[in-house]
């Protein structure tokens, strides 16, 4: 009988004892400290969780959906939840209330776990359409609410006691092919859709992605910070963990991430291209003080870095010559550089979820830390391809080679698709959308790709996302913003222009660069007076062009206007995790849009 991740974490339980597994903040009297939880506290509880289920009258196959940030208590809901033979579902936080309702409702939640008293108002304004839950779990502030259907955590976990023993037959239970979590989409096209992964999915990624990096053991670390109602970063902070037994830090809020990779020093990081961007924005900052020799020794070292960087990054080892001088730079400014970031143990940095900028790529290449692509999505489990931190098995600039025991393929359209165990088993209630996306075993991915002669996969575009225009030439906006993001001062740009004769695009401010250059030319630092700005607007009206030299004559932006607020998941045109809701930002700025073609006939 193939194992499970409730199985492995009972087991490390057994092993590891009391070896921390799960570290978070407190706040004392004296200051805030770390506290950890032991692997053997962090099995019980989870028993203990699934007991609280039990106590409620969950079946097998009921769902616990959890809203909140990362904790200790959000993983443990949620292998609680596993372990009763129940599923679990993850909302993100910043979600609105009928957001919410909508999840919770559509996978029928019997428990909601809630992070606090603001998701406990949240849920108040929706609790006449959520019918089907029976009990409010609070992570905190639950002490305070006077209501029947709460219960705190500790007091959850509590009801749980009397029924280890049946709880042990559930367990038992257990079979691979039955459901253990729903992903839900982040509804970039349409409202969000559950994606079903069962417990073989799931193990058989974890076992697969030991395996691939060659070393994941009890030494390593992660820092949880992204949702974790995401696949990627549950992979990284639940399955993955649980499996090689390394522990986890939690980062409440992304605010704190610095000074808790600085806690934690991991060994493993996972972050969306928009994380990577802002700390490339802050280093350069940070750079750009360095004087005299100082100054000299980081140009020389970030031009070794860059250089050798990439013979190393690909072949693995760099000329004799080439080899003295990294090392030269690794003592003098690499080494340095990652440890005022907490990075200096890091084995691997994984960037995923949207792409990214060579710009960034070849800067962190440049300090010493290169940073390796992985594509995939929700349906497979996280990784479709994966860029393996060994010789000949990475390749900058391009998304990897495909995942252990996986076959990927590109159709004739140019889909990319995926068949093997970690692919998912259909969406939850929707058949519809699952025949359209899981046809003779194989998942289409809706993105379009191309392997190179080395085996490496390409993304060149969302398959929804072509442009035609009207002219009938098919435009892939994905590269072209990729090249308006990297101009200085940009936060976001959606290329527009479908049906349309020629192309337009949609900049934003970013809120940290665009102030920081504005200050350097002695533009007006308030976003609204900078995009007025006449020599503001001469400055990207001439970036514009040096992308459009990059660029096909039919792929070339004609017009532009540049917003001063930059998109966020709060103000809706983003997902949480950062990928741009097309139709979000062409409903919501249609004015704009359609003063680029104003007057054409």
């Amino acid at each position: 009988m193939r194992q499970t991740i409730p199985q492995r974490l009972m087991q490390q339980g057994a092993r590891q004892g009391d070896r921390p597994a799960l570290w978070y903040r407190v706040q004392t009297a004296s200051g805030e400290v770390w506290k950890s939880i032991g692997w053997r506290t962090y099995a019980e509880r989870c028993q203990l969780f699934a007991g609280g289920m039990l106590a409620e009258g969950c079946a097998k196959g009921d769902v616990v959906a959890i809203v909140g940030n990362n904790s200790p208590e959000w993983v443990i809901a949620d292998v609680g939840a596993m372990c009763a033979g129940g599923v679990a579902a993850g909302i993100y936080q910043t979600l609105k209330p009928h957001q919410i309702q909508y999840v919770a409702h559509h996978c029928e939640a019997k428990i909601l776990v809630l992070e606090n008293k603001g998701q406990w108002e949240k849920y108040l304004e929706v609790r006449d359409e959520l019918p089907h839950v029976k009990r409010v779990v609070m992570v905190s502030d639950g002490e305070d609410l006077k209501d029947p259907i709460v219960m705190t955590f500790s007091e959850f976990l509590d009801s749980g006691r009397p029924y280890l023993d049946e709880l042990a037959d559930r367990f038992k239970s257990l079979e691979g092919e039955d459901l253990a979590t729903l992903i839900y989409t982040s509804g970039t096209t349409g409202e969000p859709k559950g994606v079903m992964l069962n417990h073989d999915n799931l193990h058989f990624t974890a076992n697969q992605a030991i395996e691939m990096l060659g070393s994941v053991a009890e030494d390593d670390c992660v820092v949880s910070y992204l949702p974790l109602s995401h696949i990627a970063e549950q992979m990284f902070t639940i399955h993955l963990a649980i499996a090689a037994g390394y522990p986890v830090w939690f980062c409440e809020d992304i605010a704190r991430l610095k000074e808790t990779l600085i806690a934690a020093r991991p060994t493993f990081m996972i972050a969306v291209p928009r994380v990577w961007e802002k700390f490339k924005i802050a280093l350069e900052a940070k750079l750009a003080e360095a004087t005299g020799a100082k100054k000299a020794i980081v140009e020389w070292s970030m031009g070794v870095g860059l250089k050798v960087g990439m013979q190393i990054f690909e072949k693995g080892e760099p000329s004799m010559v080439g080899g003295m001088k990294y090392g030269v730079a690794k003592t003098l400014f690499f080494d340095k550089i990652k440890e005022q970031l907490g990075l200096d143990r890091m084995k691997i940095a994984v960037t995923a979820a949207a792409p990214i900028g060579r710009d960034v790529l070849d800067f962190f290449m440049a300090i010493g830390l290169p940073i390796h692509e992985v594509y995939g999505q929700s349906e497979d489990c996280g990784p479709t391809t994966f860029n393996r931190p060994f010789a000949g098995q990475r390749r900058l600039g391009t998304v990897g080679l495909p995942f252990p025991n996986t076959e990927v393929k590109i159709a004739e359209d140019g889909e990319i698709l995926v068949k093997g165990r970690h692919v998912f088993q259909g969406y939850y209630k929707n058949p519809e959308a699952t025949a359209e996306t899981l046809v003779d075993g194989w998942m289409h991915s809706g993105d379009i790709g191309e392997f190179d002669r080395h085996g490496f996969l390409r993304i060149t575009d969302r398959k929804k996302d072509l442009i035609i225009t009207a002219g009938g030439k098919n435009v892939a906006p994905q590269s072209i913003e990729k090249l308006l993001r990297a101009i200085k001062g940009v936060g976001h740009a959606v290329v527009v222009g479908d049906r349309r004769k020629f192309l337009s695009a949609l900049l934003t401010i970013d809120p940290e660069q665009g102030p920081a250059l504005a200050r350097a030319n002695g533009w007006p630092e308030d976003p609204a007076a900078l995009v007025k700005h006449e020599a503001f607007q001469a400055y990207i009206t001439a970036e514009v062009e040096k992308a459009n030299s990059e660029l096909a004559k039919y792929e070339t932006i004609k017009r532009w206007t540049i917003l001063p607020e930059d998109f966020t998941p709060d103000t809706g045109e983003l997902t949480p995790t950062q990928k741009v809701k097309r139709k979000v930002v062409n409903d919501k700025y249609s004015a704009e849009i359609e003063a680029f073609y104003e007057g054409l006939s």
